[in-house]
């Protein structure tokens, strides 16, 4: 059997030696079966939201010269060690990692750049013209307590610039993502901005960082008294009360920066200036993730929100290519929590647009007529007509309250009487006026009138 070793809270019993199964009562048979916790469905009530978010995303990538990319839900767990590092969150309590059939040690991906920077290695994109921009969306699996705006699975929009080094790139995807935010209707969200170096001039920072927290040790969190000897920068990312409180005496990572990761981030900050860009200047935001380097930013809901809901974060990623195995190349990215903006759209009342409705509905009475209308549903259909049906009810009253409650202009027709005939009926919706026409003749006839009501 596989071996199970992502979730702690199972308690795996030995069988045999080298061989850990898990217990698990078997469901009664007439139990209704139901979701695993911290998964959720995705209802027909929600898609609204849901696919206007990803024609917004869509818009966004295209404007902006991202080209679509999709990689596998299940990658090496090495990937993701090596990507995000073995002390952080992420990979130490919340990641999904099992052995498959054939021995691997595979994860579900908790986040989506280390897959992008794998695929942009493994595909031999830094041959292509610079830089290359890729942006996705999909599925995360973290375990980890659920709560509000925190499940197991969740979507993710994210925008990867690999190959430039350019301050002028980080920039940019902090306007356009404010941008957007702002264009959805959630004004008041707000960019956080900070600048965490490079692993050179880090070194120090840390140990300044160490020194200070040192004298507080018991009243950090358990997490945090761990990250102190292992990941002290997590420390700064801490929720817990307590370790937040220590926050504003702590040493700021600027004050650390080199000259050339201090050059880099002052031209950042001065392209967003001659934007007219507001932000503001979070000199303990530090990001979870290991990769991370130079400029972090986060995108808040609102200015007292400190970072419970953010809607967008990223940063950049100088050394990942190279830690996994490519050729350095410098690269930034950004992510998008999509239950998060959704959560936002609703929280403030933004009305999503209503689907189009079909024009046309296609009511057939009788066998023969819905043998014939099999193949006029779908010669309407290609021919461009927005159509719909049910014809697996029987009765005219039936069908005309169909088309009815989806809000068709017209019903078409077709009986015994017009099967034979070679005739079918239009029923405009509105007044009620029914007219008889050549059934060859049923697809013109349709489209002059919706020319004429659209027009």
């Amino acid at each position: 059997m596989p071996q199970v070793k992502n979730i702690k809270k199972i308690k795996p019993v030995k069988k045999e030696k080298d061989q850990v199964i898990k217990v698990m009562a078997p469901p009664k048979s007439n139990e209704p079966l139901q979701l695993v916790r911290g998964f959720k469905d995705i209802l027909p009530s929600d898609k609204n939201y849901w696919s206007f978010l990803y024609g917004k995303f869509s818009d966004l990538a295209l404007a902006h010269g991202f080209d679509m990319i999709e990689t596998p839900i299940v990658e090496n767990a090495n990937l993701f060690i090596r990507a995000v590092g073995k002390q952080t969150d992420i990979v130490d309590k919340e990641m999904f990692v099992f052995e498959d059939r054939g021995g691997e040690r595979v994860a579900l991906r908790p986040e989506g750049t280390a897959g992008v920077a794998r695929a942009y290695i493994s595909h031999g994109m830094l041959a292509e013209p610079q830089p290359v921009k890729l942006w996705y969306y999909g599925p995360m699996f973290r375990y980890e307590r659920p709560q509000s705006g925190r499940l197991r699975e969740f979507h993710q929009v994210g925008f990867e610039v690999m190959g430039d080094i350019n301050p002028i790139i980080d920039a940019q995807l902090m306007i356009f993502a404010l941008g957007f935010f702002h264009d959805l209707g959630l004004g008041e969200a707000t960019l956080q901005v900070n600048s965490i170096g490079c692993p050179k001039c880090r070194e120090k920072f840390k140990e300044a960082l160490v020194e200070y927290y040192r004298a507080s040790r018991p009243k950090l969190c358990e997490d945090c008294k761990k990250r102190l000897l292992k990941n002290p920068l997590r420390i700064l990312d801490c929720k817990n009360e307590s370790c937040a409180s220590l926050k504003s005496g702590a040493p700021q990572i600027v004050d650390w920066l080199d000259e050339e990761c201090k050059n880099h981030f002052t031209r950042v900050l001065e392209y967003l200036d001659s934007a007219n860009v507001g932000y503001v200047l979070n000199s303990y935001l530090v990001r979870g993730l290991d990769y991370y380097t130079r400029t972090v930013f986060e995108i808040w809901p609102g200015e007292e929100d400190r970072g419970q809901n953010t809607l967008c974060g990223g940063g950049r990623f100088d050394g990942l290519l190279e830690l996994l195995g490519g050729r350095a190349a410098p690269a930034i990215g950004m992510a998008v929590g999509v239950e998060r903006v959704i959560t936002q759209l609703r929280e403030k009342g933004v009305q999503m647009p209503t689907d189009r409705k079909p024009d046309v509905f296609v009511a057939a009475l009788g066998e023969p007529a819905k043998k014939r209308c099999l193949q006029l549903f779908e010669e309407l259909r290609r021919a461009g007509i927005m159509v719909s049906e049910n014809f697996s009810r029987d009765g005219l009253k039936h069908q005309l309250e169909s088309s009815n409650k989806i809000g068709a202009r017209y019903t078409i027709i077709l009986g015994q009487k017009e099967v034979s005939d070679g005739t079918i009926i239009i029923r405009d919706m509105d007044s009620g006026v029914q007219e008889v026409v050549d059934y060859s003749k049923i697809t013109s006839e349709l489209r002059k009138k919706l020319n004429k009501s659209y027009s």
